[in-house]
């Protein structure tokens, strides 16, 4: 069983939603059995956690099967401290945005349901394959029903805005495809990751990989400046598009700096640190300024995810454990921050169907409910102890501290900044008189949103006050990364 288990990870959400999509117009059911496959999807990643030696550094549950023989592709599976968390949110994240869509998805539902399960198989996919070529695969396939959820179900602009979202992301894996070609040949004939992990190769070639990695995992991120395509997918997606773009697909660019960037071209990371330092701090303070002066909520909250992940950034590239493990503790947490918060504002725009902080105030008057659950979010996005968003990013800004003091001072700006947006968000929305007569005739929240928010109130809550469990599992990983970056530093 053991030896299968990331498999089917992978193949029970994409063949799962074929059962969907053979529903046709039978929404009812079409709900009804892309619920029981998010269900089965998220357990039969239980036992990776449960099953996982946390002292054992190297790939655990790992498939290798033969592919492609003439070109040495493998169907190659494993699984890390470093990636196995993620498997565990996704799958996690599929059944939140499942219950979400339930009643506010009517037109196409089979095909909703089924292209989000899809996505979250290849997801899967890509945070634990070993072949490169797999794992491009994966990659560059996740674009697809994302593309789709933005274009079929999004708002007025969608059309532009999954294919801005398309064109940034598949122009930037061009020169990711050209670097694997590279490594493939300098390692012999060989996509094996493991393998390309202890090439030694000259400085030259490795900042070369380095670059071509670089423009294709910062869109992912997304980095400044390259971050523009994110406002727009966010703002025309449907909540439940935004709530996986948040959670899950901004992770797989900071997972490709781990996964690729630091371990194949380690010298050439520490000389460019410098670069990616500077990049990430002008995330963190920059677009959080731009996150203050936002008058929609959606936009907000993707500015704000901007910022966050440039902590994210930073973190890997100070080199200590507090750092890389800080920012891996911060993926994971803005995995649940950012999926509530885009969740609460699709609770309110399927009441009022604006975005726009100007068109309320006073909810918490008649959503009392809705109102407790969206202002614990906002703290955990601000950063309060006691919350999951606290702890990486103390974590990162006391590697940075560690690392530079200035840097981590201008780091820490972002827990100013952080709660600046976002209280001030909560205040104009949130508190005060009741705004205008249609604020007045909100009703809370019902019992299937209660359920949904009230889950990722658990997991914040949770992560803030025992992280334990989740940085216990990714120790051993990230200490032999961290050695295996300091032994080739030049």
């Amino acid at each position: 069983m053991t030896s299968f288990l990331l498999s089917l990870t992978i193949w029970i959400p994409i063949l799962g939603a074929f059962a969907v999509f053979a529903t046709g117009n039978d929404r009812k059911l079409a709900r009804m059995m892309a619920l029981a496959v998010a269900l089965i999807g998220f357990a039969v990643t239980l036992p990776l956690y449960l099953g996982f030696d946390v002292s054992q550094a190297g790939m655990q549950f790992v498939e290798q099967r033969a592919w492609i023989p003439r070109f040495n592709i493998d169907y190659f599976l494993g699984v890390d401290g470093i990636s196995m968390l993620f498997i565990l949110l996704n799958s996690f994240i599929t059944i939140i945005v499942v219950i979400a869509g339930w009643e506010v998805i009517e037109d196409k539902v089979a095909q909703y349901m089924g292209a989000f399960l899809i996505m979250s198989g290849l997801m899967n996919g890509i945070f634990c394959a070993l072949d490169a070529v797999l794992f491009y695969v994966f990659f560059e396939a996740s674009l697809i029903p994302m593309y789709i959820i933005i274009g079929v179900w999004g708002g007025p602009n969608r059309v532009y805005a999954a294919f801005k979202f398309f064109l940034y992301t598949l122009l930037g894996s061009l020169l990711m495809l050209i670097a694997l070609i590279y490594l493939f040949l300098a390692s012999g004939g060989s996509f094996n990751l493991l393998d390309w992990h202890q090439l030694k190769l000259e400085l030259a070639p490795q900042i070369l990989l380095f670059i071509a990695f670089l423009v294709a995992f910062a869109v992912k991120v997304p980095m400044w400046p390259v971050h523009t395509w994110l406002p727009d997918a966010h703002v025309e997606a449907p909540t439940g598009g935004s709530v996986v773009l948040a959670a899950i697909m901004l992770k797989l660019g900071a997972y490709g700096f781990l996964r690729f960037s630091l371990p194949i071209a380690p010298d050439a990371s520490h000389t460019l640190a410098p670069m990616m330092i500077a990049l990430s701090l002008i995330a963190v303070i920059y677009i959080g300024f731009v996150a203050l002066v936002q008058a929609d909520m959606k936009k907000l909250i993707a500015y704000s995810s901007i910022s966050h992940m440039g902590f994210v950034t930073l973190g890997f590239f100070i080199f200590n454990q507090l750092g890389v493990e800080g920012a891996l503790v911060q993926m994971i947490s803005h995995g649940f921050v950012s999926a509530a918060m885009f969740l609460c504002v699709g609770v309110m725009y399927d009441r009022m169907h604006s975005r726009q902080i100007a068109d309320y105030g006073g909810v918490v008057n008649n959503m009392p409910k809705f109102a407790g659950f969206f202002v614990l979010f906002a703290m955990a996005n601000s950063g309060l102890p006691a919350t999951s968003g606290f702890v990486g990013e103390f974590m990162v800004a006391l590697g940075a501290i560690k690392f530079n003091f200035w840097i981590g001072f201008l780091a820490a700006t972002t827990l100013v900044l952080g709660a600046a947006y976002t209280l001030w968000m909560i205040k104009r929305v949130v508190y005060g008189v009741v705004a205008n007569p249609h604020v007045a005739e909100l009703t809370d929240i019902n019992g299937r949103e209660f359920v949904v928010l009230g889950l990722l109130a658990l997991c914040v809550l949770a992560m803030g006050v025992y992280p334990y469990p989740f940085t216990d599992v990714m120790h051993a990983s990230v200490d032999n990364l961290l050695k295996h970056v300091a032994v080739s530093k030049l």
